[in-house]
């Protein structure tokens, strides 16, 4: 089969896949962005009363004076963990339900109302400041709203990012792309640490008018599919014939490709005709896709690493390192970094071996031993801590990244689904939501753990990533042994 050229308005195809994947990271940015100031904010809840002074309140507790009723009790570390634990469980289980109705609601409307929600959300936790409440039970009910309707973001975001873009380099362009968790974090951590020491309130009121104002750019100009503006779908919703009659024509079930074999996308104008849509995959048929189950339970325990120290880095530093709530957050942002770094590599490295678990597991290998390191002589020195802070992130997040995006991608768009992309949104929720389970967990089990010692809270998070690569297992001998047979077959190859 001989393919066509382009057309002239492929160019035109371009600036939209272009603005798609500006819009989905600054949406899932702005979701970060406004996840992130709870962490910050906890050691100003709980701060050092005895370095402000003397007590004026004669008639307050002398050593928590200063602290944020009701965080100023001895418990306050598992309250802490009671608050992130309220949103992430709220999250993991609203995750299983967000990707049903992901693919059953229109994407812009879906993902620009959760943002809508989420923000007024985020803001409500920071009014509790200016309302002067001390009611546990009030920031708790605001978390676990915030964490349902956070559920709209990532299975939305992924779905618009795998409708226009196939195969190809998918590792790389979703690496960088997924860099809007760390840019968030990193954001999140600068604008709440703004006022963190003057009026906490506003650490959250502030990102919680950015993911609002975000949501509404993204209902009026997000464009969900291709076809929405006259655009051939990428490769991987493409079925490719050839006509007996004619070698030289090559159709497809949605228009032309270029000779590069990538879907062209160009845009047209012309009638098409009408084609069948494909019903949207269940639940346990989305579980029969190979590898998803692996992959799912892998990031259980990459999330439940990661989200430990999204919620617990600046406290850590706070209490190990002695800096201050703005100078830990900022510290913090390091780690963030890092995982900007990790992500895009992973992707690149995926790409180039094609090894998405192998990929993975040697990441996971190598963090472990890292963050015993970095426990114990992370603290040893500024430039120390910098840039083993960055290596962790890096370690950490790479994983984390890959699955999330070009993995999850990869599987909502698996061969065994023959063409039927509306498994995307389905697949991506259930990775993500099996992983939320492991971000409730991580957070919380650092709350029950820390009183013990931070030494056992960095001995739970080895452990966590030896498990998540010991699941990869049977993927990665799949992979291996893929490559041995290729390289058997190379060497076996006689030139005539």
């Amino acid at each position: 089969c001989v393919l066509p050229p382009p057309t002239p308005l492929l160019a035109l195809s371009h600036r939209y896949r272009g603005l798609t994947l500006v819009l989905t990271f600054l949406c899932y940015t702005s979701y970060h962005l406004s996840r992130k100031p709870i962490s910050i904010v906890k050691s100003q809840l709980h701060p050092n009363c005895s370095a402000l002074g003397p007590n004026p309140h004669n008639d307050s507790n002398s050593s928590t004076w200063c602290s944020w009723a009701p965080f100023d009790g001895d418990n306050y570390k598992e309250l802490f963990g009671a608050l992130d634990n309220a949103f992430l469980v709220a999250y993991a289980i609203g995750m299983f339900i967000s990707g049903i109705f992901g693919e059953r609601l229109p994407l812009r409307y879906y993902l620009s109302g959760g943002m809508v929600l989420s923000g007024l959300f985020t803001a409500l936790f920071g009014f509790g400041y200016f309302w002067d409440i001390h009611v546990l039970w009030y920031f708790i009910i605001v978390q676990v709203c915030n964490g349902l309707v956070q559920t709209t973001g990532w299975p939305a975001v992924v779905a618009c990012v795998g409708n226009w873009f196939g195969k190809g380099k998918r590792g790389l362009i979703m690496g960088i792309w997924n860099s809007h968790t760390s840019v968030g974090n990193i954001l999140g951590s600068l604008i709440a640490g703004v006022w963190v020491s003057s009026t906490w309130g506003l650490s959250f009121v502030v990102p919680g008018i950015i993911i609002a104002a975000v949501g509404i750019i993204c209902f009026f100009f997000l464009v969900e599919y291709p076809e929405d503006v006259g655009c051939s779908p990428p490769l991987h919703h493409v079925r490719v014939t050839c006509n007996e009659k004619d070698p030289e024509a090559v159709t497809s079930n949605e228009g032309p490709l270029s000779i590069s074999g990538q879907s062209s996308t160009d845009c047209s104008n012309s009638p098409k005709e009408p084609v069948e849509e494909p019903e949207a995959i269940s639940f346990l048929g989305a579980l029969r896709i190979p590898g998803v189950v692996e992959f799912s339970l892998c990031l259980l325990f990459a999330k439940l690493v990661s989200y430990t120290f999204l919620y617990w880095l600046p406290l850590y530093i706070v209490n190990v390192a002695h800096f201050s709530a703005k100078e830990a957050g900022d510290l913090s942002t390091l780690f963030d970094v890092g995982g900007i770094l990790g992500g895009i590599f992973a992707g690149l490295i995926s790409d180039y071996t094609g090894g998405r678990a192998t990929t993975c597991c040697v990441m996971l290998v190598v963090a472990a031993p890292m963050l015993f390191l970095y426990n114990h002589v992370g603290q040893n020195g500024i430039g120390t801590s910098i840039a083993m802070l960055i290596v962790c992130g890096a370690l950490v997040n790479g994983p984390y990244a890959l699955i999330t995006t070009a993995v999850s991608a990869d599987l909502g768009t698996h061969e065994s689904l023959k063409g039927n992309a509306k498994a995307l949104s389905t697949v991506t929720a259930i990775i993500d939501g099996t992983g939320s389970i492991g971000a409730a967990l991580g957070p919380l089990l650092a709350g029950l753990i820390s009183p013990t010692g931070w030494n056992n809270v960095f001995y739970m998070l080895i452990a966590a990533d030896v498990l998540a690569c010991l699941l990869l297992a049977r993927v990665v001998v799949k992979e291996v042994r893929g490559w041995c047979g290729f390289i058997a077959r190379k060497r076996g190859y006689v030139h005539t």
